[in-house]
Order: structure tokens, then sequence, then C-alpha cells
């Protein structure tokens, strides 16, 4: 199940750099795939056009969340429960710094990061944009702004499906002057509900430095 949903997760992730963008007939922008299939570069779903809420929640971290991982890139980190997750150096993309898993579970999660500044409105398109061009079904769940220790993030939920194998992320994305960071959960559908609180969890361990 790991090697499924890793290899899906960076699939959708990392594949934004092959979609084309075109302009129809009628002046309409496009997205081309490479599979020939497009959507409109404005998206056919006005949750993705709306504004963004505010929780107005404050989300701290775990009492039990005591082993903190801090980034080499920004002077962010992850505090997580060292019982309940495993943790290791991501080997599979330069971007990715680590990779989680929930011992003994279907529950994985990386963190990416980045030494550029990218407005949060435009890291939420880029990553609906890149996940499209991996499954066409991506629908955008939920989101919304958090305060999540102290820091601005912006939280998503997103689903869809590749090969007939239904997925769903849930994340937190965050950009300040030093960077941006994507921090990402990610399971089968069916498990989302289950594994929720402990996703949620993990999430809400990062915190600025």
């Amino acid at each position: 199940m790991k090697s499924t949903l890793a290899f899906i997760f960076l699939f959708v992730v990392y594949s934004g750099l092959t979609q084309t963008h075109a302009v129809t007939e009628t002046g309409d922008e496009v997205i081309l795939y490479d599979d020939g299939s497009w959507s409109f570069l404005d998206g056919d779903l006005e949750a993705e056009d709306a504004e963004i809420p505010i929780n107005e929640s404050l989300f701290e971290k775990d009492k039990k969340s005591t082993f903190q991982i801090k980034s080499k890139k920004l002077d962010v980190g992850l505090s997580i429960n060292p019982k309940e997750w495993s943790f290791t150096k991501s080997t599979d993309n330069e971007s990715a710094e680590f990779e989680f898993q929930m011992k003994g579970e279907d529950l994985y999660g990386m963190m990416i990061t980045e030494k550029f500044e990218i407005p949060l409105e435009t890291l939420k398109q880029i990553a609906l944009d890149n996940a499209r061009s991996a499954a066409n079904d991506i629908q955008l769940m939920k989101e919304e702004y958090r305060m999540v220790n102290g820091v601005k993030v912006l939280m998503m939920q997103i689903k869809g499906s590749i090969q007939g194998i239904k997925f769903i992320y849930f994340g937190y994305y965050y950009s300040s002057s030093m960077g941006t960071v994507q921090l990402v959960t990610y399971t089968g559908e069916g498990l989302f509900e289950e594994y929720y609180d402990k996703a949620e969890t993990l999430l809400n361990g990062f915190e600025e430095l």
C-alpha cells in the first residue's frame, strides 16, 4: 500500500511540469494534459473560486508530540509523537525533506520545502493544477485558513483517483519570506475518516522556529 500511495502522491505533486496552457477560439484558457484530456484554467468548481474561510479556532501541537524534526532548508520544524510516527529523510525528490508513516498503518505524510515565497492563493492553485494534471477527477473537498502554533497556514483536503485507486490528501500550506512548505498527509479515501484525527495531530506539530 505504501509504495502505491507514495507513487501517486509524488506523481500528483510534481507532474504539473507536463501541462500546457492554450486558448480556445472563444477566448477561454484551458490546460492540455499529456493523455489528451483538458480542463478550463479557471476550473469548473465554484468552491475553487470562492473566498477562503477562516477557522477561528487555534490549533496547537499535541502534548505527546515531543520529538521535533527541524528543516535544514527553512527555519521551521515539525513535532511528532515518536511512539506513533516514524520518519526518514526523503530520497524520492530533492524538494521533499522528510517522509512520514504512522507505525503499522496506511497513513503517510511528506514535508516539502522550497526556498522561495509563493502567495498562499497561488500555492493553492499550483497544488490543484498539479493534482489535476495527474488525476482529472480531482475535487477540492475543503479549504480554510488556520492559525497553527501562531502561524497562518492554508488547510486543504483534496480527493481524486488514479487507475481506480481513490486517495485523499489532507495538508497544510505555508509561505513567508523565508520560503514555502507543503506538509501533506495522504491515505486511501476509505480510510480517511478513521485516520483524520491522527493526520490532523501530525499536521498541528508544524511551527516556525
